[in-house]
């Protein structure tokens, strides 16, 4: 069985917000949204490096 997920591609870029058009709580809102989700980012990011760097430790550099 194919998940959505599957079917989608993985760099698609989420459709900009008109921030014209919002009010200062929506904004504020928005605003929240996205600093929850750059944390989210940055821990995954951290935890992939984390985990090359296991795998290095293990087997030795890999060539880039």
């Amino acid at each position: 069985m194919i998940l959505d997920e599957d079917s989608e591609p993985k760099n698609k870029k989420s459709a900009l917000r008109p921030l014209d058009k919002m009010s200062l709580a929506e904004l504020a809102a928005y605003l929240e949204e996205l600093e929850t989700e750059k944390m989210r980012v940055s821990a995954e990011i951290s935890r992939k490096k984390n985990h090359m760097q296991a795998v290095d430790a293990l087997f030795g550099k890999r060539g880039d």
